[in-house]
């Protein structure tokens, strides 16, 4: 149990960083500092910001992984890190963009996908 907790973490943090790397560059565009940087240079920073994801994911992936002694397999794997990711991506949403709204087609898109990894776990 405790390399499912353990992976499951990693994940939540590798996609902080995720998030940050792909959408962050829309908030920080607001300032005038950034906004001028050229195209490459968003794509700079957001590498660096991705590396310490790469960081993150790659360990986790490893230690959740059976086939390198972790309770997860490969589909249960890549299912979690979606839900992850939508979990994440949703509160930095509304929490940096103060514009984006939560409805309900997203609230059943999400159960959906909850019910993915419930599925996924299924024997």
């Amino acid at each position: 149990m405790g390399r499912a907790i353990f992976t499951i973490l990693l994940l939540v943090a590798s996609n902080v960083f995720m998030t940050l790397a792909w959408y962050g560059h829309l908030k920080l565009a607001e300032y005038k500092w950034f906004s001028s940087l050229p195209l490459i240079g968003v794509i700079a920073i957001s590498w660096i910001i991705a590396f310490f994801e790469y960081c993150l994911q790659v360990p986790a992936n490893r230690m959740g992984f059976i086939g390198t002694g972790g309770p997860f397999s490969l589909m249960q794997l890549k299912v979690i890190q979606e839900v992850i990711t939508l979990t994440v991506f949703v509160i930095f949403s509304l929490a940096v963009f103060k514009n984006e709204q939560f409805r309900l087609n997203h609230l059943i898109g999400f159960v959906f996908l909850v019910l993915a990894v419930y599925f996924m776990f299924k024997k």
